[in-house]
């Protein structure tokens, strides 16, 4: 399992502020799946610019399904709830967010706040198995990890994202993840030089060939 580092990756971040949020903000649930969400620094993000845009009781409403694969750690979604990590981690954060989401726990050690523990699940889940954790998700997130799959694979998974999205949902990749052709109709890309896609709905009465 990878290791990331949180706001890792704020071009995508600032696009899921500016754009998604904004378009959900009205919404009575918003759900997100992070697939393939490491030790949890990306969730856990997330999670900190969901709650700064919608604040403390728009932030009830948000609920993240935070999913990866460790075939050897069977106590994997224990250990990423508990929120703890070492302060190297958490050194892009700016002093204020750290301040507001994050305790001192122990020797250059930081929990994240049992607010936004509170808003993520953590599952084991094989993205290989192509049968998604849930539906009606609002936003997928699937970074670094479609890069290690086969072509055939990266379709069938993003073909898997598109059925999991509500209408009009979002999925966010990696910036070295281009959509296979194969897919490129099922997304419009929203933002320029950030892989932000917005799902084309299928219209009353037809169905879109490519999502099967």
């Amino acid at each position: 399992m990878a290791f990331t580092y949180f706001f890792r990756d704020m071009s995508a971040l600032i696009a899921v502020r500016d754009h998604v949020i904004r378009n959900l903000r009205n919404y009575r649930h918003i759900r997100v799946w992070d697939a393939g969400c490491a030790m949890g620094p990306e969730p856990y993000s997330l999670a900190i610019i969901f709650r700064e845009a919608l604040g403390y009781y728009g932030f009830k409403k948000v609920e993240i399904f935070a999913t990866d694969l460790d075939e050897e750690n069977r106590r994997f979604g224990q250990i990423m709830a508990k929120g703890i990590y070492p302060e190297k981690s958490i050194k892009r954060i700016p002093r204020e967010i750290k301040d507001k989401y994050f305790m001192k726990v122990g020797h250059e050690l930081f929990q994240v706040s049992d607010e936004l523990r509170r808003s993520i699940i953590f599952e084991k889940h094989d993205l290989r198995s192509f049968r998604p954790v849930r539906s009606d998700f609002s936003l997928v997130v699937c970074k670094n990890v479609l890069l290690h799959f086969k072509e055939e694979e990266r379709v069938k998974v993003i073909k898997m994202f598109y059925q999991s999205l509500m209408s009009n949902g979002f999925l966010v990749m990696e910036q070295t993840q281009q959509l296979p052709r194969q897919v490129e109709d099922l997304f419009d890309h929203i933002v320029q030089n950030v892989q932000l896609f917005q799902k084309v709905p299928v219209k009353e009465g037809m169905t879109n060939a490519s999502a099967h």
